[in-house]
Protein backbone atom coordinates (compact mmCIF):
# COMPACT_ATOMS: atom_id res chain seq x y z
CA UNK A 1 0.00 0.00 0.00
CA UNK A 2 2.67 2.65 0.83
CA UNK A 3 4.35 3.43 -2.65
CA UNK A 4 7.36 5.33 -1.44
CA UNK A 5 8.20 6.09 2.26
CA UNK A 6 11.56 7.70 0.93
CA UNK A 7 11.99 11.38 2.46
CA UNK A 8 14.18 12.52 -0.71
CA UNK A 9 11.70 11.65 -3.47
CA UNK A 10 10.94 14.07 -5.84
CA UNK A 11 6.58 15.90 -5.52
CA UNK A 12 4.34 14.00 -7.65
CA UNK A 13 3.09 15.57 -10.73
CA UNK A 14 1.34 18.59 -10.19
CA UNK A 15 -2.69 18.45 -9.81
CA UNK A 16 -5.32 21.40 -9.39
CA UNK A 17 -6.99 22.11 -6.67
CA UNK A 18 -9.88 20.90 -7.95
CA UNK A 19 -8.11 17.68 -7.60
CA UNK A 20 -7.02 18.14 -4.16
CA UNK A 21 -11.12 18.85 -3.35
CA UNK A 22 -12.08 15.44 -4.69
CA UNK A 23 -10.00 13.78 -1.36
CA UNK A 24 -12.25 13.82 1.54
CA UNK A 25 -9.39 13.78 4.66
CA UNK A 26 -11.40 13.83 7.74
CA UNK A 27 -10.86 13.38 11.46
CA UNK A 28 -12.07 10.58 13.60
CA UNK A 29 -11.94 9.30 17.04
CA UNK A 30 -10.48 5.48 17.33
CA UNK A 31 -13.52 3.56 19.26
CA UNK A 32 -12.11 0.15 18.64
CA UNK A 33 -8.86 -1.62 17.99
CA UNK A 34 -7.66 -4.83 17.71
CA UNK A 35 -5.06 -7.06 16.60
CA UNK A 36 -5.14 -8.24 12.91
CA UNK A 37 -2.67 -11.11 12.95
CA UNK A 38 -3.72 -12.27 9.39
CA UNK A 39 -2.89 -9.49 7.25
CA UNK A 40 0.63 -9.77 5.21
CA UNK A 41 2.11 -7.12 7.29
CA UNK A 42 1.58 -6.29 11.07
CA UNK A 43 -2.05 -4.52 11.28
CA UNK A 44 -4.51 -3.27 13.31
CA UNK A 45 -8.46 -3.26 13.14
CA UNK A 46 -9.96 0.04 13.99
CA UNK A 47 -13.38 1.43 14.17
CA UNK A 48 -13.42 5.16 13.55
CA UNK A 49 -15.90 7.76 14.77
CA UNK A 50 -16.48 10.41 12.15
CA UNK A 51 -19.09 12.22 13.43
CA UNK A 52 -22.74 11.62 12.60
CA UNK A 53 -22.48 12.84 8.84
CA UNK A 54 -20.33 9.95 8.01
CA UNK A 55 -20.60 7.57 11.04
CA UNK A 56 -18.27 4.78 12.40
CA UNK A 57 -16.17 2.97 9.43
CA UNK A 58 -13.38 0.52 9.69
CA UNK A 59 -9.78 0.61 8.71
CA UNK A 60 -7.19 -1.89 8.57
CA UNK A 61 -3.69 0.27 9.36
CA UNK A 62 -0.31 -0.85 9.26
CA UNK A 63 0.53 0.60 12.05
CA UNK A 64 1.34 -2.56 14.65
CA UNK A 65 5.29 -2.03 14.76
CA UNK A 66 4.55 1.18 16.71
CA UNK A 67 0.99 0.99 18.44
CA UNK A 68 -0.80 -1.49 20.48
CA UNK A 69 -4.42 -1.39 19.54
CA UNK A 70 -5.21 -0.59 23.90
CA UNK A 71 -3.62 2.73 23.55
CA UNK A 72 -5.39 3.97 20.28
CA UNK A 73 -9.17 4.01 21.70
CA UNK A 74 -10.00 7.62 22.07
CA UNK A 75 -7.06 9.15 19.94
CA UNK A 76 -7.79 11.26 17.14
CA UNK A 77 -6.75 10.01 13.89
CA UNK A 78 -6.80 11.83 10.30
CA UNK A 79 -8.00 9.03 7.32
CA UNK A 80 -9.44 9.60 3.61
CA UNK A 81 -13.27 8.53 3.91
CA UNK A 82 -14.74 8.95 0.19
CA UNK A 83 -12.07 6.03 -0.89
CA UNK A 84 -13.84 2.64 -2.28
CA UNK A 85 -13.90 0.00 0.27
CA UNK A 86 -11.27 -2.52 -0.03
CA UNK A 87 -10.86 -5.95 1.18
CA UNK A 88 -8.25 -7.21 2.90
CA UNK A 89 -8.02 -10.74 3.66
CA UNK A 90 -11.38 -11.55 5.76
CA UNK A 91 -11.45 -7.54 6.45
CA UNK A 92 -13.54 -4.99 4.56
CA UNK A 93 -11.59 -2.16 5.37
CA UNK A 94 -13.53 1.48 4.41
CA UNK A 95 -11.23 3.94 4.94
CA UNK A 96 -7.64 4.69 4.65
CA UNK A 97 -6.20 5.55 7.97
CA UNK A 98 -3.11 8.48 7.12
CA UNK A 99 -0.04 8.02 8.69
CA UNK A 100 3.99 8.97 7.66
CA UNK A 101 6.73 6.77 7.55
CA UNK A 102 9.73 7.21 10.59
CA UNK A 103 13.38 6.12 9.44
CA UNK A 104 12.38 2.63 10.54
CA UNK A 105 10.16 2.73 7.69
CA UNK A 106 6.94 2.45 10.94
CA UNK A 107 4.16 4.31 10.03
CA UNK A 108 3.36 6.70 12.67
CA UNK A 109 -0.30 8.36 13.02
CA UNK A 110 -1.33 11.36 11.39
CA UNK A 111 -3.83 13.17 13.82
CA UNK A 112 -4.32 17.06 14.85
CA UNK A 113 -2.13 18.59 17.90
CA UNK A 114 -5.36 19.43 20.09
CA UNK A 115 -8.95 17.57 19.74
CA UNK A 116 -11.36 18.69 17.22
CA UNK A 117 -14.83 17.84 16.17
CA UNK A 118 -15.11 14.05 14.67
CA UNK A 119 -15.64 14.78 11.07
CA UNK A 120 -13.70 17.86 10.70
CA UNK A 121 -12.40 18.28 7.06
CA UNK A 122 -9.03 18.99 6.38
CA UNK A 123 -8.48 21.88 4.11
Amino acid sequence: MHLDHDPAAPAAETIGFDDFLKVDIRVGTIVRAEPFPEARKPSIKLEIDFGPAIGVRKSSAQIAARYHPEDLVGRQVAAVVNFAPRQIGKFMSEVLTLGFADTEGRVILFSPDDRVPNGSKLF
